[in-house]
């Protein structure tokens, strides 16, 4: 039998549990992972910080320009799923979708400022932690010693986000982390599901392959091709074949389809890896000083990241997608840590006039990697 527990909390009503079987038996002595996502991050901060959304569904992206924008949906409240936008999705083909819905640009601070408390609450529990991006974590909650007492506790988390912040989010607990992952998505929004370790074959065989973390749309192009649809019929499948089409990799993967992860946490593997910003024109564009004009904003913006998370940098990364969806990367490391937004933009400008060639541009964009967290009480060093 399924042992697997489902909830849902959405607005102000109830939590629903599901469960086939009666109670959630622990199994002392076992890792105990619980991934947390919040449920539509971007657009929930929005709705939240602008009441008048409320219901409404709000798209978080490039400016549509009445369906003829450039740029894509960076993400979108459930309103506008339920039009078929997506993430990723071209903004003009959102707007054609749904034209009556909310299109707002990204307000990054605000993202950031909400991350930090909801990663506060849940490292003010103790337990070893991994944030793995801006919206979701990892918990061993192994401690707790059983899956009950971890469904109470994840209760709590949801109830505390809630309470503070006035957003939901979806949680899975699973031996593993990455059927945890898996079982956070599985009930969203708002939802709860625990998978216990003699469930997660069960749990996992019905799924679609896509649902696997890491199975893109090639992979899945290709097991579909092998007669693979659900992770049931890649468990059933002879891993030497899969080896033969995928490599050494596709041990771990037929493993996690038997519902066999000994993944776990790995604490401060968290931590910021890049800060990022990128602009596509509304129309392609070789005018010099409208591109400059861009890339000193999108300058300022990832300086003002690294003002607000404390760091220090040393390589700046400058994109540039020509016609024709040609894309070039410059890079610069430093020889030292550096935070100083004047040279900041010096640098850009100097890889933007190294790369430049003078045809026209489509998209521009700055990266910043390699950090350190900064001594507020040291000097900046400029570049």
């Amino acid at each position: 039998m399924v042992l697997v527990s489902q909830s849902r909390e959405t607005g102000h009503r109830s939590p629903e549990t599901i469960s086939g079987a009666t109670g959630i038996p622990d199994t002392p002595g076992r890792q105990i992972i619980l991934h947390l996502d919040m449920d539509s991050f971007y657009a929930s901060v929005e709705q939240r910080n602008r009441p008048d959304l409320t219901g409404k569904p709000v798209v978080i992206g490039a400016d549509p320009k009445q369906g003829k924008g450039r740029g894509v949906v960076s993400t979108c409240s459930y309103e506008a799923r339920k039009y078929g936008i997506r993430s990723a999705m071209p903004i003009s083909q959102a707007y054609l979708l749904c034209p009556q819905a909310v299109f707002l640009p990204p307000d990054f601070p605000a993202y950031g400022q909400t991350s930090a408390a909801v990663m506060t609450i849940l490292r003010s529990y103790g337990f070893r932690m991994e944030q793995v991006s801006i919206d979701e974590a990892f918990l061993d909650i192994s401690p707790l010693g059983g899956f009950e007492t971890a469904q109470a506790f994840a209760e709590e988390i949801r109830g505390c986000i809630r309470m503070r912040l006035g957003l939901s989010c979806s949680v899975g607990i699973a031996p593993s982390r990455t059927i945890a992952k898996i079982a956070s998505d599985f009930r969203k929004p708002g939802g709860l599901t625990i998978v216990t370790p003699s469930a997660a074959r069960d749990f996992l065989s019905p799924l679609p392959v896509r649902r696997i973390p890491g199975v893109g749309m090639k992979a899945e192009g290709m097991l579909f091709e092998m007669g693979i649809r659900t992770i049931g019929d890649l468990a059933q499948q002879d891993v030497q074949v899969l080896i033969g089409r995928f490599g050494r990799s596709a041990i771990v993967l037929h493993q996690l389809a038997c519902g066999i992860d000994n993944s776990g946490v790995q604490e401060g593997s968290g931590e910021t890896k890049s800060i990022s910003r990128e602009t596509t024109f509304e129309t392609d564009t070789d005018d010099v000083e409208e591109i400059i004009s861009t890339l000193d904003a999108l300058v300022r913006s990832v300086s003002g990241t690294l003002s607000e998370e404390n760091l220090r940098f040393r390589t700046l990364t400058l994109k540039i997608r020509y016609m024709g969806f040609i894309t070039r990367n410059r890079s610069r490391s430093l020889t030292h840590f550096a935070n100083d937004p004047v040279s900041l933009q010096s640098l850009a400008h100097t890889l933007f006039r190294e790369e430049y060639d003078g045809r026209k541009i489509r998209l521009i964009g700055v990266r910043l990697s390699s950090f350190e967290k900064r001594d507020t009480a040291q000097a900046t060093l400029p570049l």
